[in-house]
């Protein structure tokens, strides 16, 4: 039994030991000397975000980019709050916007309502390179910028970015901060060693003629989630040469983290649900060995209480996945926030239980998303 235990989290070490490796090996990109002349769509379909939505829509007016090269592109998803962009222009800027904004209304066709969003958007697009992000964050100054330098120095025809939580004190709060940072990490890793998996729809862009290259989302439109991952992995199984990572400070994008622990678990199982429908082998390879590295630290103290292993055993297991597992949320904690990792080791003592019990939930169980059941 100690054998397997040991053997479980040596391969778990060495698998999070090379996404280190790739996180280190993916280059920042900061220049931002070009004149812009990329023109994006931004997509931003939402549910009930009126309390969101100004904040977005005010980061946005402040991009120091052209406003004749960019239009944002609300799509709502059936909302029941009243928002009116209007409104929003009030409450966020105190006049009118300066930019193209237009809203306009979800129409259903598949099982997964952002995909159908995007769809939507689609129809009304005018500019070749699209971006969606979600209606709860906030953009940097230098965002589109950034994305038009990248783009204009490389042939590409897809870009993701990275995403962070702006934080409070709660212990709620940067507990999901770690478990954001370990997916970034992951993520940025992947793309490191030529393995890219995974993206935040947060923050991401793609051309609308590559997008209709891949036939979109056909072949995944009956899941409700991964409107993102199923999309990066397809392009990166025919067309790897034209995916990046665009790992810059000046591309993050910040997010809010939940306020309830039942929702954050609903969030997780969400992400979760689409693992098993992963067309990138190595992600679920990864997916596999990461539920076994946390659900072996689950059996490692039950076998323990009951008296089959010693405490030494259980230290020492725990104190290796602690170890490596702490490298890679440092690299990217520095690279995402900067600010000081909080509450590390309450934290990494309850992800365990927190991830294995997601990870056996999505498998059989349903959640909630903006007010829908799954």
């Amino acid at each position: 039994m100690i054998f397997i235990l040991y053997l479980i989290i040596l391969i778990y070490s060495v698998t999070i030991g090379v996404l280190v490796y790739g996180f280190i090996k993916v280059n920042s990109f900061e220049y931002l000397g070009l004149k812009p002349k990329t023109k994006f769509s931004i997509i931003v379909p939402f549910r009930n975000e009126a309390e969101n939505l100004p904040l977005l829509l005010k980061s946005i007016s402040k991009l120091k980019y052209p406003n004749e090269l960019f239009e944002v592109i609300l799509v709502d998803d059936h909302s029941s709050d009243g928002f009116e962009v209007c409104v929003a222009c009030s409450l966020s800027l105190g006049s009118s916007l300066k930019f193209k904004v237009s809203v306009i209304k979800n129409i259903r066709v598949s099982k997964s309502p952002k995909k159908d969003a995007i769809l939507a958007a689609m129809q009304t697009v005018n500019t070749d390179w699209i971006i969606t992000t979600d209606a709860d964050c906030i953009v940097n100054e230098n965002w589109l910028l950034t994305l038009d330098n990248y783009i204009q120095l490389h042939n590409v025809s897809m870009l993701a970015g990275a995403v962070t939580y702006g934080c409070e004190s709660s212990f709620l709060h940067h507990f999901q901060q770690l478990d954001l940072a370990s997916l970034q990490g992951a993520t940025i890793g992947s793309f490191g060693i030529g393995k890219g998996f995974m993206c935040n729809g947060a923050n991401f862009a793609y051309t609308k003629s590559f997008f209709m290259e891949l036939n979109g989302f056909k072949g995944n439109d009956a899941i409700a989630s991964g409107d993102d991952v199923f999309l990066l992995q397809k392009a990166i199984a025919r067309f790897p040469e034209k995916v990046h990572y665009l790992k810059s400070e000046n591309n993050i994008i910040i997010t809010k983290p939940l306020n309830a622990w039942k929702s954050l678990f609903y969030q997780r199982v969400r992400w979760a649900s689409k693992t098993g429908s992963y067309q990138s082998s190595f992600g679920k390879i990864v997916a596999l060995v990461v539920f076994g590295g946390n659900s072996i630290l689950v059996l490692g103290v039950g076998c323990w209480v009951s008296g089959w292993i010693a405490f030494q055993n259980l230290f020492l297991l725990c104190l290796l996945k602690f170890g490596i597992d702490s490298i890679l949320l440092y690299k990217a904690n520095q690279f995402l926030n900067k600010n000081k990792i909080r509450y590390l080791i309450w934290s990494s003592l309850l992800y365990p239980f927190f991830s294995t019990s997601v990870a056996l939930y999505s498998l059989f169980g349903k959640y909630e998303w903006k007010g829908r059941r799954f």
